[in-house]
């Protein structure tokens, strides 16, 4: 639907002999920040490069913005940041941010209008090597910005990072947001999920729950995200322990011992 930003339908991931998706299908709506977030090893990193279109699959089809993922009319559409600064350390703010954008083919003013976007003018003749931690991945966000990209998918930006400076770069993202950029942002820190407007919750390869910050809070009765999440969690391995018995008797045992 010309609604949704990614739509997956089927997904199917394997890494040797493990199964890191197996038939996942999900969507992400368009113009909002969307949290995927889950516990360390869930599946966060393969479901965003697949989107991004940088991850083999065995099947299944992943949809970015009506084209194939990965596609060259993709390219300047969709920006993906990894997990840390992936900027170099011994340039300045600005020779990173007119660096890329060079290599993008857009303009210097550009650059400069992003470094201010990102709130990083006053350091634009600093080295990011002595940046903070925040600073650096602004510079970060700055090069994925570059382009007016319609899709911004970053890999847990706020890791590392005290909790001031996860709420600066998460206000910075809802800013991007209203601009109407849809942003998809993976963290395992529970309580930026309430900074979402929808959450997809995994564990395991599988969504446990795609909902919103309220929803999450009034099915579980519980006012701490993490808390929540713990019960969906316990909720999701009834489930499949009601599908497959012997998942229910391993529970048993465990519960016995």
């Amino acid at each position: 639907m010309m609604n949704n930003a990614v739509t997956i339908e089927g997904l199917r991931v394997r890494r040797g002999r493990h199964d890191v998706f197996d038939g996942l299908s999900l969507t992400i709506p368009r113009g909002e920040v969307t949290g995927l977030l889950g516990p360390s090893g869930c599946g966060k990193t393969t479901l965003m490069r697949a989107i991004v279109g940088v991850q083999r699959v065995r099947s299944g089809e992943v949809t970015v913005l009506g084209e194939k993922a990965g596609s060259a009319a993709l390219r300047h559409r969709v920006a993906y940041g990894t997990q840390g600064a992936a900027v170099y350390a011994d340039l300045t703010v600005r020779q990173n941010l007119r660096y890329f954008a060079k290599v993008l083919g857009v303009s210097n003013a550009e650059a400069d209008s992003v470094m201010e976007q990102v709130g990083l003018t006053p350091y634009a003749r600093q080295q990011v090597a002595g940046l903070s931690g925040g600073q650096a991945n602004r510079v970060s966000l700055g090069v994925a910005l570059l382009g007016s990209p319609e899709l911004v998918v970053l890999d847990e930006p706020t890791v590392g990072l005290d909790p001031v400076l996860r709420a600066e770069l998460w206000d910075l993202f809802r800013r991007t947001a209203e601009g109407g950029t849809t942003m998809v942002v993976s963290s395992h820190v529970m309580d930026e999920a309430l900074r979402c407007d929808r959450l997809l919750l995994m564990r395991e390869g599988r969504i446990v729950s795609d909902t919103t910050p309220a929803e999450l809070l009034a099915d579980t009765g519980k006012t701490d995200p993490e808390q929540a999440f713990l019960v969906l969690i316990a909720r999701d391995a009834e489930a499949q322990a009601a599908v497959h018995p012997q998942l229910r008797r391993a529970r048993r045992q465990e519960v016995g011992s």
